[in-house]
């Protein structure tokens, strides 16, 4: 599409509710975009606000042609107001964005440049996440061709993606307009199970997704788990409309048996939760596990999370709290052996490996096949990690302190089995040992300029931790070469202070103070 044809290439849709200053960002980085005006519009639809929103958003309206804004009447929930902004879009394509998130400058040119050449119904920009989760498996590489199968799609259920307007309009695909939880579950999944083709652009980071302290989340005070695993139990029959019996079912079945069950029921998000609430989303998970999940569900999970499904089927809650218990000390015990920086390329090895407490996370081996060691009792098959053991992996991560970008390095990683001391005959624990080397000339499409931090993320047996490495590397110049940044020293007090302070102390020692 051109700009004379009077059709926008991509109309970004943002339901807006009491804003204030949050939408701000937001408004910035629309006007920043590389794409022409012409060429995109921007409607927001004011759910009612009773603040000044509305009043802002006419006025950057009547500045800006491609800015239109529609008032409704109050619904609480974003998905009437999404609804009202496709029925007004006029673009090729629909980009659902929150107010209070922002665009990379060049986002839109580029999803639309992607959606073209890939003739995509969907395509998912990078995203990065300040304070909230992103899919970070998912961006690892572009995909112009990704499907529920060949790629971890299933781990994007927001609605922040460009959707082909005609594909939404022909599959009448909208947004369920009763207040309910995850109606952008039902939403996606659906576009998903539909689309013909779908593309992951990775190149760049197309959108920043925020969570604000002043904002809710979901937690015993505001969900309800009858009522949310009910919501639940309606995205499951999307799913299974579409699909038939066997191993896509059940990995799409398994996302939310990982994320929206599981997830709730271990570690620190169980332990801080009261305990009334976290028996009632136990009690209800269960019944989803025995009513709703073929046995493949399950056998797809590492095995701290089928630990966790066993004990979930069986409404062991006293069983899963002293699992969480013994989770909650788990972390990424890691170290950087070495680094070298020879010109814009730098190296990093590192070691790490998980503990729990003090002590390393054991597993038993016996004639080649291994399991973990945990504090419940279980049918040794759950345990089983022989085959996640080839799965493990070590990665050295990048994140841009300014932007919040975050890149995977290249590695070359191995692991080994160290036995663990004093812990009986056949314990043993994984350490992992990764070669990092990066070209900051390339790193992030040659956008280096900032600070680096490092850090290495463990993904072993149903753990993905996170630790900071302690280099972090300053480009003075996209392309530049990385310079470390050393940590201030502290300063020592000037040689009289310490004398002085020497000689109060003996002062005080001689006269018994």
């Amino acid at each position: 599409m051109t700009a004379s044809t009077n059709v926008p290439k991509v109309s970004v849709v943002v339901p807006a509710y009491n804003s204030g200053p949050h939408i701000e960002r937001l408004i910035a980085s629309l006007l920043r975009q590389s794409l022409q005006p012409g060429e995109f519009e921007a409607v927001f639809v004011d759910d009612g606000s009773t603040d000044s929103t509305g009043a802002r958003l006419d006025e950057l309206a009547a500045a800006h042609p491609h800015i239109r804004v529609v008032h409704i009447e109050n619904s609480g929930w974003p998905s009437r107001p999404r609804n009202v902004g496709v029925a007004n879009a006029r673009g090729e394509y629909v980009f659902f964005s929150d107010d209070d998130d922002w665009f990379g400058d060049e986002a839109l040119e580029r999803l639309y440049a992607y959606a073209v050449e890939n003739d995509a119904d969907i395509v998912i920009g990078k995203m990065a996440g300040h304070g909230r989760s992103v899919p970070r498996e998912l961006f690892r590489r572009d995909r112009p061709d990704a499907t529920l199968d060949n790629a971890p799609l299933i781990d994007s259920l927001t609605a922040h993606k460009l959707f082909r307007r005609s594909f939404l309009e022909e599959h009448e695909i909208r947004f369920v307009e009763e207040k309910r939880r995850l109606e952008d579950h039902l939403f996606v999944v659906r576009a998903f199970l539909l689309s013909k083709r779908t593309s992951v652009l990775s190149n760049y980071v197309c959108y920043h997704h925020i969570r604000r302290e002043d904002a809710g989340n979901v937690t015993a005070q505001g969900l309800d788990p009858a009522g949310y695993y009910a919501n639940l139990r309606d995205v499951l029959d999307v799913v299974d409309a579409h699909t038939e019996p066997g191993p896509l079912r059940d990995k799409l079945h398994r996302r939310w048996l990982r994320n929206e069950m599981v997830s709730r029921l271990r570690g620190k998000r169980f332990l801080r939760e009261p305990a009334d609430w976290v028996e009632q989303v136990a009690l209800e998970c269960g019944k989803i596990v025995r009513e709703r999940f073929a046995p493949g569900v399950t056998a797809g999970l590492p095995p701290l999370q089928r630990a966790i499904t066993a004990l979930t089927a069986a409404d062991d809650v006293a069983g899963l709290r002293e699992l969480a218990e013994w989770e909650a000390g788990v972390r990424v015990q890691a170290r950087v052996d070495d680094h070298r920086v020879d010109g814009t390329v730098l190296t990093v090895d590192v070691t790490a490996h998980l503990a729990s407490g003090d002590q390393p996370v054991a597993l038993t081996a016996s004639d080649g096949r291994y399991q973990i060691v945990l504090p419940v009792d279980l049918d040794p098959e759950i345990l089983d990690v022989t085959a996640r053991r080839a799965m493990a992996r070590l990665d050295v991560v990048a994140r841009r302190k300014e932007g919040g970008e975050e890149c995977f390095l290249p590695v070359e990683f191995r692991v080994e089995d160290e036995p663990l001391q004093g812990a009986g005959q056949g314990r043993v624990h994984l350490v992992h040992h990764a070669t990092a080397t990066v070209d900051f000339a390339t790193l992030n499409s040659g956008r280096t300029e900032g600070t680096w931090l490092l850090k290495a993320r463990l993904t072993e047996n149903g753990w993905t931790e996170d630790a900071r490495l302690p280099l972090t590397f300053r480009c003075a110049a996209d392309g530049a070469a990385p310079v470390r940044v050393v940590p201030a020293a502290k300063k020592k007090p000037a040689l009289h202070r310490r004398v002085r302070n020497r000689l109060r102390r003996v002062a005080n020692r001689l006269l018994g103070r």
